[in-house]
């Protein structure tokens, strides 16, 4: 098997020294996801040093490590760990000749990544590469590069920001084929005047565009004009999608079923039939941007389709749980990853949507979203009592503008912490109900989840 990288390939890429020849097959900065033959790059950071951590990653199997001081294990020596991880993702992206795509956006950046890398794997043996995670910052994409095989037919890379200029250094580091925008919404405000300011923001994704390449922009978005505006001065190709009857890529039926949707769409060279395994609308739109992307790679569309109708819920985006309690079994939708006013508006209408006896919302406050935090939390209120939610848990205190909104209108607790959330959610979950967590991730509701699963899937 052809190694990942070879130590002479890394301190060639890093301009560093290698102090042995070694071999690995895996990349990771963090020592806990060491696995034998991998490499570990110790990283300084604000908090902690990598360096503490090599022993720990040695142990787990580290075949070498990137560190700017020496030790007694085979590694590679450079003067800046971080440094050397970009240099390792540039050099990556340029012995590939893997079609890459950069997906961004305000909400949909993981699920629609993960939807296309599954489209261009099915019925094909070719190898299609991808960001873990949501490993799409400074760090995570450098990192999501440098593991990418030399082979690789595809690299799907997803980039996140929070403030202007962020995107534009990813993106010449990411040089996408095709560069993909989900939607945009009012996510990270608290760095951002207005969402036209977050939208010019995300369209720095097409600065790094390659020569030839394609953008592909929500038609249906009110900032659609300021992104084909941005899109057309970087692109060779301008495609959009959406329910729009001008978009290129457009819904022309689509039916509720099962648990999703049935789509018959309009691409620019043929007609699709296809079912989106994934509730909610926000669902089809994504899967709308996805064969927008295959079509404009020359990929298998019709394998495409049976990918959108085999997805799986991602932990945090959208899984769904079957669990059992005395009386019977309730339902579980796990969307406690993160959350935006766009987010929960379609996580709730996805609510509304299950054929259940009662439903529960359980809802952490949204970050980061500056001096527009208290309008945006109580203009959630319509769209908790459009969709027959019966009970409301709110969790944080960003959440008090929403609770005095909803007060005397729904069944309502509001609480600090997700501790004291997990304990009124066992309360309240009765056979038949559905219960929606959603929430900041940094509020950990994801433990709420852990919590009420308990091994159960």
């Amino acid at each position: 098997m052809i190694p990942l990288w070879t130590s002479a390939a890394i301190a060639a890429a890093t301009n560093g020294a290698a102090s042995a020849d070694f071999a690995v097959n895996g990349v990771a900065f963090d020592s806990r996801e060491v696995g034998p033959g991998d490499l570990f790059i110790a990283m300084k950071g604000e908090a902690t040093d990598g360096h503490k951590f090599l022993g720990n990653a040695f142990l787990q199997g580290a075949g070498g490590a990137i560190t700017s001081q020496s030790i007694a294990n085979p590694h590679v020596l450079v003067g800046n760990t971080m440094d050397a991880l970009i240099m390792l993702g540039a050099a990556a992206r340029k012995r590939t000749q893997a079609k890459i795509i950069g997906v961004t956006g305000s909400v949909g950046k993981t699920g629609t990544k993960e939807a296309l890398a599954a489209a261009l794997a099915r019925g094909t043996d070719a190898h299609v590469h991808r960001s873990v995670k949501s490993y799409n910052n400074h760090t995570g994409v450098p990192l999501s590069l440098a593991r990418m095989p030399t082979a690789s037919a595809y690299g799907v890379l997803e980039m996140g920001m929070n403030h202007t200029g962020e995107l534009a250094a990813l993106t010449q580091l990411v040089r996408p084929h095709v560069a993909l925008v989900t939607a945009i919404a009012s996510a990270h405000r608290a760095f951002f005047n207005s969402e036209a300011e977050i939208a010019e923001a995300k369209a720095e994704i097409f600065q790094g565009l390659v020569s030839g390449g394609t953008a592909v922009i929500p038609r249906d978005s009110e900032h659609y004009d300021l992104l084909n505006a941005r899109a057309q001065a970087q692109a060779a190709t301008v495609i959009s999608f959406g329910r729009h009857t001008e978009a290129d890529v457009r819904v022309l039926d689509e039916l509720p079923v099962g648990n999703g949707t049935l789509v018959t769409a309009k691409l620019r060279s043929a007609e699709l039939h296809f079912t989106v395994n994934q509730h909610g609308a926000h669902w089809v739109s994504n899967a709308l941007a996805v064969l927008a992307c295959v079509e404009t790679l020359g990929a298998d569309l019709a394998a495409a389709g049976l990918a959108l109708a085999e997805l799986d819920g991602l932990a945090g985006r959208g899984a769904r749980h079957k669990i059992s309690i005395e009386g019977g079994r309730f339902t579980l939708i796990d969307e406690s990853y993160n959350a935006n006013p766009a987010s929960m508006a379609a996580t709730l209408a996805v609510l509304g949507a299950e054929p259940a006896q009662r439903r529960i919302a359980l809802l952490g406050e949204m970050r980061e979203l500056g001096e527009s935090s208290d309008d945006l939390h109580a203009n959630l209120a319509p769209h908790i009592l459009r969709n027959n939610v019966d009970a409301v848990v709110l969790v944080g205190e960003a959440m008090a503008p929403l609770a005095m909104a909803l007060e005397g209108k729904v069944e309502l607790s509001h609480v600090m912490n997700a501790a004291a959330a997990d304990a009124l959610a066992h309360k309240l979950i009765t056979p038949g109900s559905a219960l929606l967590v959603k929430g900041s991730n940094a509020l950990g509701l994801a433990k709420i989840v852990a919590s009420l699963t308990n091994g159960q899937t």
